[in-house]
């Protein structure tokens, strides 16, 4: 269970910060055309999207596996 606990926590920090610059070529035209701290917040709202239905399928997940492991 430390092991699961150490490995989302490293998944959630790694999403979190503020190096994960990940766009896709489209986002990334528009975000060199706003300027620099439109991009920043372009960057943080893409991230906050794509946080949302990744922590319910590993809720999901989790949920799964210990429904398994005790049957």
């Amino acid at each position: 269970m430390k092991k699961t606990g150490l490995f989302l926590l490293t998944v959630f920090l790694t999403v979190m910060s503020g190096s994960v610059m990940a766009q896709c070529s489209l986002c990334t035209k528009t975000a060199q055309q706003l300027g620099e701290g439109p991009a920043k917040g372009l960057n943080n709202g893409i991230l906050m999207l794509a946080l949302t239905p990744l922590a319910i399928i590993g809720f999901l997940a989790f949920r799964w596996w210990r429904s398994n492991k005790e049957a």
